[in-house]
Parts: structure tokens; C-alpha cells; sequence
């Protein structure tokens, strides 16, 4: 028999295929919540691949492995990637780490120079350095 002859015997893997593939066609609206129980029930028994074929003749095929956004799609290294705001990546991550750090150390600078002097330094110059870091930690990556 021929690989994609109707009279083979089914799958488990040919069968969890078929429940799939009529999820989606429920998700998009092509079936009924009646008629994808029906039809579920009826791929999850079902003996030979034609089975299988005949609760499918009717829809239109579907590629399972197309990927849903482009986002997730993998681009070579060094070419553009559009991103989305909010998007993390290692040099973000490790620019708002650069802006946590230096952020801390001035804000500590200024308290002890604050203290050791009795509030005579109590400008809050600290805030410039840290607006400023934030700025520039936001732009990168």
C-alpha cells in the first residue's frame, strides 16, 4: 500500500494531528461547537487514515507549523529586527542595570556627602544623573 493510501491504519500521532487541525478550523470559525465535538470525537476513534480524511474533505488545509507573528520568527544575526516597545533584550537589560547601578552609587554619594557635611549639601543633584542615565538607558538595545 502506497504511504498515503486511506486503508492504512491511523496513528496516534496522525489522530492528535487531526483534533489540531480542527481546532484551528473552530478557533477560525468554520465549525460549529457541535459540529468540533462531533467531529473531535469522532478523529479521536478513528481507525484508518481515511477516516481522518473524510472529517477533513470538507475544510480547507491548513499549514500547522506557519508561525503566528513575526516577531517570533528567527532573523539572522546582524540584520534589522523590528521590535515592539517594551521588548527586552541582553543590551536593555544590561543598560537599565548600568542606570540602577550608577543611580545607587550617586544617591549614596550625595546622602553620606548630605550627612558628613550637616545638610549643607542637601541639593538633590543626584535627580540630573539619574534622569539623564534614564534617558540614555532607554534608548539603547
Amino acid at each position: 500500500m502506497p504511504p498515503g493510501d486511506p486503508r492504512l491504519r491511523a496513528s496516534d500521532a496522525d489522530r492528535d494531528r487531526a483534533a489540531a487541525l480542527l481546532r484551528e478550523h473552530h478557533a477560525e470559525g468554520r465549525l460549529t461547537a457541535e459540529e468540533f465535538h462531533e467531529r473531535l470525537d469522532k478523529a479521536l476513534e478513528a481507525k484508518t487514515l481515511g477516516d481522518i480524511d473524510a472529517l477533513m474533505k470538507d475544510l480547507p488545509s491548513i499549514d500547522l507549523y506557519r508561525l503566528p507573528d513575526a516577531a517570533l520568527r528567527r532573523v539572522p544575526p546582524g540584520s534589522a529586527v523590528p521590535r515592539r516597545v517594551g521588548d527586552v533584550t541582553p543590551s536593555r537589560s544590561a543598560a537599565w542595570a548600568v542606570w540602577a547601578g550608577v543611580s545607587a552609587l550617586v544617591i549614596a554619594i550625595w546622602l553620606v556627602t548630605g550627612i558628613v557635611s550637616g545638610g549643607a549639601a542637601w541639593f538633590p543633584w543626584p535627580v540630573f544623573f539619574v534622569i539623564l542615565l534614564g534617558r540614555w538607558a532607554s534608548r539603547r538595545g
